[in-house]
């Protein structure tokens, strides 16, 4: 097996990883992780379904593929191979994967569940959502597409199953259990993903990109990072949720991009509210007179307790609509209306 090196890992505290596998060209086939930080959550259920995983498989496995794509990105300097995992959206040939398996390709080679491997290109990728749309040119007859389910009706304790290609070992299935739910993901630009699904499933490096489905054979969740001390399985895997998915996808569809609202604050939960960190120079908050220390406590009218309502409420809303903030600050309740911009890159 390929031997896994961190990035910058910790020595001792366990990390979480993007679980796309890069292989530098002549450098003995060494797999490179970066590391990413995952916060916040539910408690983690102690039971787990005997459900079998065999009818799942046998429902989805012709509509997840694996993913070769070369790139400049190797660690080493000069050309680099990151292998991944995806599923087929539609019949057009359209296939969802993670933003960091396609960052940087040169070109991207798909292998179906018979070995058969065509060409495919980007249509779209978002890396605040860690999600990516490709297009591969492949006949109809190949193209088994695997329907997005609601990631709002997920229940901790239910029964998951992933599909992918864990170090290039292709149609793997492990099935567990959803442990958590509303886990904070650290995307690749360093953004946050909201509402991400924990899962003891073992995923490993190759299975970014890959379906988390439910017992019904649909997808709940694009399987993408894990944490570990060693970058291996520890039986603690995050999803991105297929509600942020369906959104994604659909403007990547349309309009080749995704822009996300921007406050322009960094923030953290505290017991009355959301308390802002950091206010960016010439940010939307900026022009509005937020400071360091102010607590947000409702936005449109609507109370957020912690920072992850408050993430998820801005990314709900479209760049330069404006917003009505209600926050404390020395003891005394202000509002202010602001406009908000387009996320940076």
């Amino acid at each position: 097996m390929t031997r896994i090196f961190a990035i910058a890992a910790a020595a001792l505290a366990a990390v979480a990883v993007g679980i796309a596998s890069y292989a530098a060209v002549n450098h003995d086939s060494k797999t490179v992780v970066r590391e990413v930080t995952v916060s916040g959550g539910t408690p983690t259920a102690a039971t787990s379904s005997s459900a079998s995983a065999a009818s799942v498989y046998q429902s989805a496995y012709k509509g997840v593929v694996e993913i070769t794509v070369d790139t400049n990105n190797s660690p080493y300097g000069g050309q680099a191979q990151a292998q991944g995992s995806g599923f087929v959206y539609d019949g057009a040939g359209r296939v969802i994967t993670n933003e960091h398996v396609v960052e940087g390709a040169n070109s991207i080679s798909v292998r179906f569940w018979n070995g058969a491997t065509y060409k495919a290109t980007v249509v779209g990728t978002d890396p605040s959502t860690d999600v990516a749309v490709i297009k591969v040119n492949a006949p109809a007859s190949m193209l088994h597409p695997i329907a997005l389910g609601n990631s709002s009706s997920v229940q901790v304790g239910q029964t998951v199953v992933a599909i992918g290609s864990p170090y290039g070992l292709e149609e793997t299935v492990t099935e567990g259990i959803v442990s958590a739910l509303h886990r904070e993901m650290t995307a690749p630009n360093n953004f946050t993903i909201s509402d991400s699904i924990q899962t003891d499933a073992a995923i490993n490096h190759g299975n970014s990109g890959g379906p988390l489905l439910d017992l019904s054979g649909r997808a709940i969740g694009i399987n993408s990072q894990i944490k570990s001390d060693s970058g291996e399985n520890t039986g603690i895997g995050f999803a991105v949720p297929s509600n942020t998915v369906k959104s994604i996808v659909s403007q990547l569809l349309t309009n080749g991009n995704v822009q996300h609202a921007y406050l322009g604050v960094g923030i953290q939960s505290v017991s009355n509210g959301v308390q802002i960190t950091q206010v960016r120079p010439g940010t939307p908050a900026s022009q509005a007179g937020l400071k360091t220390g102010d607590v947000i406590t409702r936005l449109d009218g609507r109370k957020v307790t912690n920072a992850g309502e408050l993430g998820q409420a801005v990314d709900a809303k479209r760049p330069g609509q404006s917003v009505t903030l209600t926050y404390t600050r020395n003891g005394k309740t202000h509002t202010a209306s602001v406009k908000l911009a387009v996320r940076p890159s």
